[in-house]
């Protein structure tokens, strides 16, 4: 599922009146490690549980109507798209907030990367 699936099923949402913003975020592969190091690509893994917990508990804060995410698992080469995740929302505060909080625990505790050197 990309982030143009992901927003319309946002604004089909029930309680889409209550929207004030939406915020995406869409992670790719970098071309070099937070060392420095160049690389050819990621395998990522993910924990679909976890995931499927962190996007519930994200969506029960404060103003927040609805909250997607997606990750892509398997190796992935540099340039490619790892995740999206769509926060939709009442006011910037608690969009950008919750967004953070996605994004970070996904990466922090649902995602696990192996890095492949040039």
């Amino acid at each position: 599922m990309g982030l143009e699936e992901m927003i319309s099923a946002v604004k089909r949402h029930p309680d889409f009146a209550r929207v004030g913003m939406i915020l995406c975020h869409q992670g790719v592969v970098r071309g070099h490690s937070r060392s420095g190091v160049p690389v050819r690509g990621v395998t990522v893994t993910v924990d679909r549980g976890r995931l499927e917990e962190t996007v519930k508990r994200v969506k029960a804060l404060p103003g927040i109507v609805e909250v997607m995410a997606h990750v892509r698992e398997g190796y992935l080469a540099v340039g490619e798209d790892v995740m999206y995740v769509v926060v939709a929302g009442d006011y910037r505060e608690n969009c950008f907030a919750a967004l953070r909080e996605a994004v970070e625990t996904i990466k922090a505790h649902v995602t696990s990367k192996e890095e492949h050197p040039r």
